[in-house]
């Protein structure tokens, strides 16, 4: 052969070789890709005192660093598949030559079969795939190479330890501990340690309970291995070997925490981060992400009991609506049973299926497969609009719910009536509550955040306020008498009137008007002051985008809980803006801070001690959407609403509340919202497809209670402190009727005094002056008390 025909037939291989080589590695990892390599981990939620309460998981997986990995662990995995870990560079030639001669000596006799393949590779196969074929071999040895490369042997093993797939849908070592012995990784016995380094192999193969022989001897033959390296004695191995496999029954992955709160923490991280690893090293489902909330799980619990015990309340008197599914009852009905989705709302209830007919006493099977009795008396709620009862309409099929009492299975059914409720820090804006529903499993619709509904007359603070921004004041009269105005030549003339078509009550103060919310003076003012203001200050708040329409005033316009409860919250904190929050901060696996919802510096903040200037404060410029003082005149007279208006069913809680119920036409939707100067909650009830919920719905009959119930547990050790005044606003004693000025008289300590505080801005206080005797004749038989009883009860001069 010449020369020249040679270096061609070089240059071909060569080229050939180098395609080759291309094609094999084109899409593997490089070395620096594999250097910052890092498995998917779970992200783990924590509450407000730090706690985790769920996390975003689809696998079993709990990361170990290295150094915390018990030696015992490590030798037994490496007796297992890779004596010759820490000696070969990634592919183990001795142990291919050694595996080669085993496997064809197994074709004559009875020896096992053995593999070739290290840890090293086991870890390169888990990122190229487990294509059964020479290519893939080819490729997982390259990637092998490089991963040696970029990579230390201790950092290999923890990729490994922590990557494996073990069986039982546990990925790594500390998750197969848990998920096959119920305790830590560190906590394992040699026995138990030895078992779980046969499972990589084929971990159903080795099941503890189908095929414990299998798997015993699979043990043994690793604790011999760790022998004859060296890592144990004889005496340790003979006495681990005697150990029975002393594995726990199999348990479904947790379940993440199902309530509003998580799920729409789930849905802002989702659309910040993204899903999977494809989306980014941050996210959810791999990202190993720590998520500080500001869920506080007392008001959260607070909250969920307390809506599902008033939807309840309310459905209480209503019929049975019949069954919530059917189902085969006969064989194989605790699957399809289980597989049933349906609201149960309280942890006593459960759902059941009917299997049998005895007269009205029903036979009812459960999930666990365990069987019971329905008695007729206790399903004798009457059956839709018929003269039958539920358990005269009971059959075998019928999935429903029931719930354990002491005179036996009772009947339940979910409530038709559904809603939302939103707790808020008044000082920060962080949500520390969100109910959207009656059960999160079964209706994924947030009502806290989707729903959205006319907010009926909690609306009106907003014009009110609006209003003592354009001349009003709270002492200010108004008439509260019929109103009617032109609307166009179309539409023709349009009269209002008051919720339940109360009668006027002609000149009153805008503190009464809004204290027993009278439709036809809210309306008055709103004319008076215009539209165009009122929903300009909505806008501002966050509520709405509204038409300037007068009937947008009586809440006609559609918001939601979240956005109305924010509203309230600003108006508190004293008009300063807020934006709502449920995320504090978000750490990445290494604890680096990499999302933070507050990013306004602190320059001193951290400092080791008080230098003796002003303390240091976050930096930022505060928006205002309203004058802190109009605010709080506004809080102020919804105090007076809790005292002596729509919502004095919240008196009971014998704390400064402010807060404005709603009844929206129908009545179709009953509200409230209000709260503490720390803390603003609101809520509402409605059904999904508005409907009239009966004229006894009312929001301070129906709505308030459930926030009393709230309360009475949320707030239960929280400070009791008074709403703070703000600069440049008067307090001045004024009749509580007439809204004119008092000299020598002084307010009384009960719900309805004659004389009360009242707030004003500078040289908007009443001009006109009561008298004192003509306040006494007028409250005849009140009690008024004196100005030496006031500065006696108060201790000092005001």
């Amino acid at each position: 052969m010449t020369r020249p025909r040679l270096l061609l037939l070089i240059l071909a291989a060569l080229l050939l070789a180098g395609g080759f080589y291309w094609q094999a590695t084109k899409g593997l990892p490089s070395e620096a890709e594999l250097a910052s390599f890092s498995p998917a981990l779970p992200s783990m939620v924590r509450d407000v005192n730090g706690a985790i309460v769920t996390s975003y998981t689809r696998e079993r997986r709990i990361f170990v660093p290295y150094a915390e990995l018990p030696p015992r662990l490590i030798h037994a995995y490496l007796s297992a598949e890779d004596k010759n870990f820490f000696q070969h560079g990634g592919i183990d030639w001795l142990g291919i030559a050694s595996a080669v001669v085993t496997n064809v000596e197994s074709l004559f006799g009875d020896r096992r079969p053995v593999g070739a393949s290290t840890i090293t590779q086991q870890v390169a196969k888990s990122l190229v795939g487990n294509e059964v074929s020479l290519w893939r071999k080819i490729r997982e040895a390259i990637l092998a190479r490089r991963l040696e490369a970029a990579l230390s042997k201790q950092q290999i093993l923890e990729i490994y330890l922590n990557q494996i797939f073990l069986g039982r849908n546990a990925y790594g070592v500390e998750a197969a501990a848990q998920a096959y012995f119920g305790k830590s990784v560190d906590r394992l016995d040699l026995a138990e340690t030895a078992y779980l380094a046969i499972l990589p192999k084929a971990p159903s193969t080795y099941d503890p309970f189908r095929r414990q022989a299998r798997a015993l001897a699979r043990r043994d033959y690793v604790l011999r291995q760790m022998q004859e390296n060296g890592y144990i004695s004889e005496a340790k191995r003979a006495s681990a070997a005697a150990m029975p496999l002393a594995a726990v029954p199999n348990r479904a992955l947790p379940r993440p925490r199902d309530d509003y709160f998580i799920e729409e923490v789930r849905r802002t991280l989702l659309a910040r981060f993204g899903e999977s690893q494809e989306n980014g090293p941050n996210s959810v489902y791999g990202g190993g992400l720590w998520i500080r909330t500001s869920l506080d799980p007392v008001m959260q619990v607070a909250a969920e009991q307390a809506m599902r015990d008033g939807m309840t309340r309310y459905e209480a008197n209503r019929p049975w609506r019949g069954p919530v599914a059917r189902i085969d009852a006969g064989a194989g009905w605790q699957g399809r049973l289980s597989a049933t989705p349906m609201a149960l709302g309280y942890p006593r209830w459960a759902k059941a299926v009917v299997l049998a007919k005895s007269g009205l006493d029903s036979r009812i099977g459960f999930t666990d497969g365990s069987i019971a009795t329905l008695p007729g008396r206790l399903a004798a709620r009457a059956y839709r609009a018929s003269s039958r009862s539920a358990a005269q309409v009971l059959r075998p099929g019928d999935v429903i719910v029931v719930t354990r009492t002491p005179a036996g299975w009772a009947l339940r059914q979910a409530p038709e009536i559904s809603g939302g409720m939103v707790v808020e820090e008044v000082g920060a804006g962080r949500i520390r509550a969100m109910v959207g529903g009656f059960d999160a499993r079964a209706q994924a619709f947030n009502r806290a955040t989707q729903a959205n509904r006319q907010p009926g007359s909690t609306f009106k603070p907003i014009v009110y306020a609006t209003a003592m921004d354009n001349g009003f004041t709270p002492a200010s009269i108004v008439v509260d008498g019929p109103y009617c105005v032109f609307q166009t030549k179309l539409l023709g003339t349009k009269c209002f009137k008051n919720f339940n078509n109360l009668r006027s009550a002609g000149p009153q103060t805008l503190r009464w008007g809004l204290e027993q919310s009278r439709n036809l003076m809210t309306v008055r003012i709103a004319d008076a002051t215009g539209m165009e203001r009122i929903v300009a200050q909505a806008k501002a708040l966050g509520i709405g985008d509204y038409q300037p329409v007068l009937s947008i005033a009586l809440g006609a316009g559609e918001t939601t809980v979240m956005k109305l409860t924010n509203a309230y919250a600003q108006i508190f904190n004293h008009g300063r803006k807020l934006e709502p929050g449920l995320i504090d901060y978000v750490q990445d696996r290494t604890g680096k801070v990499i999302w933070r919802r507050d990013n306004r510096g602190c320059p001193g903040c951290n400092a080791p001690d008080w230098n003796g200037g002003p303390m240091p404060r976050p930096q930022g410029r505060i928006v205002q959407v309203m004058d802190p003082r109009t605010a709080y005149q506004i809080v102020h007279v919804m105090e007076g609403v809790i005292q002596r208006g729509t919502g004095t069913a919240l008196a009971v809680l014998n704390r400064p509340l402010a807060g404005k119920t709603g009844t929206t036409n129908g009545p179709n939707d009953v509200w409230f919202v209000g709260g503490t100067p720390d803390i603003v909650a609101g809520l509402y009830l409605g059904y999904d497809q508005p409907r009239s919920l009966g004229n006894a719905a009312q929001g301070g009959t129906t709505a308030a209670p459930i926030w009393r119930q709230w309360g009475q547990v949320a707030l239960k050790d929280w400070p009791t402190l008074p709403f703070a005044i703000p600069a440049g606003v008067r307090m001045v004693r004024v009749d509580r009727r007439s809204g004119q000025r008092v000299f020598g008289l002084w307010p009384d300590p009960g719900p309805r005094p004659a004389v009360i505080w009242e707030a004003f801005k500078p040289d908007s206080e009443p001009r006109r002056i009561e008298r004192a005797e003509d306040v006494l004749a007028r409250r005849a038989g009140g009690r008024v008390r004196s100005d030496a009883e006031f500065l006696e009860s108060e201790g000092g001069i005001y």
